[in-house]
C-alpha cells in the first residue's frame, strides 16, 4: 500500500515538473516591477514633452505605470509590432508622417481589426463616413478599413491634413482622438495653443501620453519587464498578390483553386467580408495568397 501511494507521488510530482517545464518554456518572461525610471525628457515626433510640468508629468506617469503593469497587451503588441510596424512604418515615411505615428496605431487598436462600439473599424479605427472620405470602399462585401495598407494611407492623408491646420504633430495625434473641430474649439476657448497647455475630455487628454508610454515601453521592452525571445515575435508571412477585375461568385472555391483554404484566403486578406465577391464594375482587387507558412 505504501509502495502504491509513493509511486503516485512520484507520478504526480513528474507530471507537475512536465507541465511546469512547458508552461515556461511557452510564456512570456515579464518582471513584477513596482517603478521603473524612465527618461524625464521625452517627444513626439521631436516636439518635446515638457515633464517640467506637473500635471504633465503625473499624467505621463499614469500611463507609464498602467502599460508596464498590463502585461498582456504589452507583451501582445510588442509580439505583434514585430509583424504589422514592417508594413506601416514605409508609408508613413513615404508620406512625410513622423515614425511616432505608428504607436498611434498601437493605442487605437493593439495592432488587430479591432471592431468599437461606435463601429469604427480596422487597424487604425475609421468610422464608415470618414473611410469614404478618404477613398476606401466599405460595404457588405469590401471593407478597405481592414486593409492595413490602405487604411494606413488613409490616416496618413488625415494626419497631414491635421498637421497643416495645427502646425502641430502633437495637436494632429489629439485630433485623431478629439477630431480636429473639437480640439480646436477648445483651443480656442481656452486661449492655448498646446496640447499640454489645453483641457481636453478624458479620452483626448490621455490620448498622447498612452502614445508616449507604449512608444517607450516597446522601444525598451528589457528594461521594464519584457523579456520576449526574438523568436516568440509574430513575423509577416510572404505573400503573392493575385489581380482580379471580375465577380467571384464562391470565395471558398476560389481559395482552394489558390491552394490554401477559406480560412486562409479571410486571415490574409480581412477586407473581403463576404463568402463572395461581386464586381460588376469592373474593379481591379489585389489578393493576398500566402507561399509560406502552413505546409510543414
Amino acid at each position: 500500500m505504501k509502495k502504491d501511494v509513493v509511486k503516485r507521488m512520484v507520478l504526480v510530482s513528474a507530471v507537475i515538473s512536465v507541465s511546469a517545464l512547458f508552461i515556461y518554456a511557452t510564456k512570456t518572461n515579464v518582471a513584477q516591477i513596482a517603478h521603473v525610471e524612465y527618461p524625464t525628457q521625452m517627444n513626439f515626433a521631436e516636439e518635446e514633452v515638457p515633464t517640467y510640468m506637473a500635471d504633465v508629468e503625473e499624467r505621463l506617469d499614469r500611463e507609464m505605470v498602467t502599460n508596464i503593469n498590463y502585461h498582456t497587451n504589452t507583451t501582445l503588441v510588442i509580439k505583434r509590432a514585430n509583424k504589422v510596424f514592417p508594413i506601416i512604418e514605409p508609408i508613413l515615411a513615404k508620406n512625410g508622417i513622423p515614425d511616432d505615428f505608428k504607436y498611434l496605431a498601437v493605442i487605437e487598436s493593439s495592432l488587430v481589426n479591432a471592431v468599437s462600439p461606435a463601429g469604427a473599424r480596422g487597424v487604425w479605427q475609421f468610422m464608415p463616413t470618414t473611410a469614404k472620405e478618404k477613398g476606401m470602399e466599405v460595404n457588405d462585401f469590401v471593407d478597405e478599413r481592414y486593409d492595413l495598407e490602405k487604411s494606413t494611407e488613409a490616416a496618413c492623408s488625415y494626419l497631414k491634413e491635421a498637421y497643416a491646420k495645427f502646425g502641430s504633430w502633437t495637436l494632429a495625434a489629439a485630433s485623431y482622438n478629439g477630431g480636429m473641430g473639437g480640439v480646436q474649439k477648445q483651443l480656442d476657448a481656452q486661449k492655448v495653443g498646446s496640447y499640454y497647455d489645453v483641457l481636453l475630455n478624458e479620452e483626448t487628454a490621455r490620448y498622447v501620453y498612452r502614445i508616449l508610454a507604449l512608444k517607450e515601453i516597446m522601444r525598451n521592452p528589457q528594461k521594464y519587464g519584457f523579456e520576449i525571445p526574438s523568436h516568440a515575435l509574430y513575423s509577416e508571412i510572404p505573400v503573392k498578390k493575385i489581380e482580379v477585375d471580375s465577380t467571384v461568385t464562391d470565395l471558398a472555391d476560389f481559395a482552394l483553386a489558390q491552394g490554401i483554404n477559406y480560412k486562409i484566403l479571410k486571415i490574409h486578406n480581412p477586407w473581403l467580408r463576404d463568402k463572395s465577391l461581386p464586381n460588376k464594375a469592373r474593379k481591379k482587387y489585389q489578393i493576398a495568397i500566402p507561399t509560406e507558412g502552413y505546409s510543414k
